[in-house]
This record gives C-alpha cells, sequence and structure tokens, in this order.
C-alpha cells in the first residue's frame, strides 16, 4: 500500500473524524486518540478501545486559544494569561464546560479540560476540521498503561482497532501535559506535566499550588493511584538502595533491569542476571526517554524493573509522578 503525502494523511484523517472516525495522532507530549467532540458514538469508540471508564474524563484538544470561548463559560483571567503564555504547548486547563461539551467527555462533570497542543501535524489536523471543531483525545493506549510516544508504540498496543495513525515521529516533551484547575484567586496543579511549576508560578506572580484533586471535587485524566504501569512489576528505589536490591533478586536467579540516572557505581558486573541503562541527569532529557525505556524493557521480559528515584526537585516533578504510580501495585518482599 501506497501512503499519501503527509497533507493528504491529515485530510484523510480530517475526513474520517467527521464521518465518525477515530484517529491516533502526534502531539508534543504523547500520541492522542481523537474524536470528534461532537460525535456520540465516536467519543463512545475511544473508551471502548482503551478499556476506559465511563467516568474518567477526556482532555479537548482545540487549534487555538480563541476556542476557549466555545468550550468553556466563566474563564479567570488567570486562565486567560496562562493561555497566552504556553499555549500551543503541554498545558491543560481545567474550566467549566460550555453547553458544547457532552458530558460523555467530562465523566459527568461540570468541568473539562482544555489545550492546545505545540505539534505540526496535530495543529494541521485540528485546523482542518474547521473552527467550531475539537478532538477529545487521551493517550492513545490501553487504560492505566504506559503512554505512547512514538506511531510504532499505538500500532503494537491499539492495532486495527484504530481507523488510521498519523505518524508525526517521536513525541518532543515524552509526558503528559501539565494540569491546572482554579480555587479563586489560586492556580492548582492537579497533575504535573510538561510545563513545571516554577514555570507557572513566575507567570502568575506565585499564585500557584500543588494539590490533590480532592479539594476541587474534580476528577482528572492520569490522577488513579497505578497508572502509566509496564506490565512487568517496577520498583522504585532510592540511589543507595538501588544496587543492593539488584544483586539481592538477582541471587534469586531473576532477570532484573536497572534503570539509573545518576553516576554511581553498581556493583552487579559479575551478576548476568542484571542489566543496567543509563537515563539522562537533566530532567527534559530523562522525560522524553522515560516512556520508550519503560516500554523497551517490558518487551524484553525481565523479571522486574528497578528504577532510580529522581531528585526532589520541582523539575522533576512530574517523572516522579508518573514512576509513583506506575510502581504502585508492585508487592515488594523487603
Amino acid at each position: 500500500m501506497t501512503l499519501p503525502e503527509p497533507h493528504s494523511q491529515v485530510t484523510a484523517a480530517a475526513v474520517l473524524l467527521r464521518t465518525g472516525g477515530v484517529v491516533a495522532f502526534p502531539t508534543e507530549t504523547v500520541y492522542g486518540l481523537g474524536a470528534d467532540i461532537s460525535s456520540p458514538s465516536a467519543v463512545r469508540r475511544i473508551f471502548e478501545i482503551k478499556k476506559r471508564p465511563a467516568d474518567h474524563p477526556l482532555i479537548v484538544h482545540l487549534a487555538g486559544s480563541s476556542g476557549l470561548q466555545r468550550w468553556a463559560q466563566e474563564v479567570p483571567e488567570q486562565a486567560w494569561h496562562l493561555a497566552e503564555c504556553f499555549w500551543p504547548g503541554p498545558l491543560t486547563l481545567v474550566l467549566r464546560r460550555s453547553r458544547h461539551v457532552p458530558e460523555s467527555v467530562t465523566g459527568g462533570q461540570d468541568t473539562v479540560g482544555l489545550r492546545v497542543p505545540d505539534h505540526p501535524v496535530a495543529l494541521a489536523l485540528l485546523n482542518a476540521l474547521g473552527p467550531e471543531k475539537a478532538l477529545a483525545a487521551p493517550s492513545a493506549n490501553r487504560f492505566g498503561r504506559i503512554s505512547p510516544t512514538t506511531a510504532a508504540h499505538v500500532r503494537e498496543e491499539l492495532g486495527e482497532s484504530v481507523d488510521m495513525i498519523l505518524d508525526g515521529g517521536p513525541c518532543r516533551v515524552g509526558l503528559e501535559s501539565t494540569i491546572v484547575g482554579f480555587d479563586g484567586q489560586m492556580a492548582v496543579i492537579l497533575r504535573p506535566g510538561g510545563i513545571p511549576l516554577p514555570a507557572l508560578a513566575e507567570v502568575l506572580k506565585g499564585r500557584v499550588t500543588l494539590s490533590g484533586q480532592e479539594e476541587l471535587a474534580v476528577r482528572v485524566p492520569g490522577a488513579l493511584k497505578s497508572h502509566y504501569a509496564p506490565e512487568t512489576p517496577l520498583e522504585l528505589w532510592p540511589s543507595g538502595s538501588l544496587s543492593p536490591r539488584a544483586l539481592q533478586l538477582g541471587a534469586k536467579g531473576l532477570r532484573v533491569a536497572v534503570i539509573a540516572w545518576s553516576d554511581q557505581q553498581m556493583d552487579h558486573a559479575e551478576n548476568k542476571n542484571i542489566v543496567y541503562f543509563s537515563m539522562p541527569a537533566e530532567p527534559a532529557g530523562y522525560g522524553r526517554l522515560l516512556y520508550g525505556t519503560l516500554r523497551r524493557f517490558d518487551h524484553e521480559r525481565f523479571d522486574c524493573l528497578l528504577v532510580e528515584a529522581p531528585p526532589d526537585n520541582p523539575g522533576w516533578m512530574a517523572i516522579a509522578d508518573r514512576l509513583q504510580r506506575a510502581s504502585c501495585a508492585v508487592q515488594r518482599d523487603d
């Protein structure tokens, strides 16, 4: 089969979406699984394909910040300011939904998460749909599993269940968007992500805080205790405990992959059951590679993935969040 040129692919994808299709497309964060927000059957297919609970809301993707006036109401001044500074970009704003947003997209809530992706293919697709259209689009993977950062990840996980996959290359950020809600004059980070807290604080002159979603009584994507998880058990360990834990498991005959960011000496050269992988020691590079690395070692059928806990500073907050949730289901024998 001969693939059409990129412009023709976007046009074909837009036609599919207008007729109730489901299309996977690239963003700067991860690949999304998109449906026309105004098509109930297409939105329903997203939940079926992902095996996603019906009360778990979807993020709505817009072509530009002017869409806020159509898809949200009572937009606070801080939201407009953040949109001006960070859109297109990895920032999702949780606002009161307008009448144009169906409850099936919001999980029955009165709020909706909105963002403008910073990827040429995603923006071309949204513009091809037209000014009064938007895409409901969670990550293009099975619910609770590792998010996809390449078209190949989508293909291997969702296969023929998706009508079309637009290939825009590897995702530049590699972690999901930061989700921000509002409590009066205060912006509240409901999920850390591609925009770090210090950048938000600078724009809002400090009027931003990190909080659990309980305070705003709103559900947001990726906030379940266990999420972003590989099938291989993942354990998160501080730097000093990583090598002893690897040796303990290796001595039992288990195959162990050690994923570390620091330049520490790992005392396991003689143990062939242990494989060491070095990640970047700065958060942008680490985040870009995280999901692809977890997928790689998941496919290689290790018995356990041991991951070095990231540094405790704001720049690593999103990475720490993802790793904590990915490791949540593991029962350790320590």
